[in-house]
């Protein structure tokens, strides 16, 4: 495994660290990789599931119905 140093933004790595439940920041970073990554179906269901449940704050639906019936 290489060793790499980076900046990486607190809050984001905190926030990361909820939703993975991991507890160290090699953990978060790995598994978010993982994630990224998609190593297995659970990682990607699991990325799945957040999406849905977190998408009306993510997506704007009034702007993608616009874009579908603009097309």
């Amino acid at each position: 495994m290489a060793r790499t140093v980076i900046d990486v933004d607190d809050a984001t790595l905190a926030l990361a660290q909820q939703q993975l439940g991991t507890g160290t920041k090699r953990d978060t970073i790995n598994r978010a990789l993982a994630i990224a990554a998609g190593l297995s179906a659970d990682d990607r269901a699991r990325g799945l599931a957040w999406l849905q449940a977190n998408a009306e704050e993510i997506l704007d639906f009034d702007v993608l119905a616009d874009g579908e019936r603009a097309e």
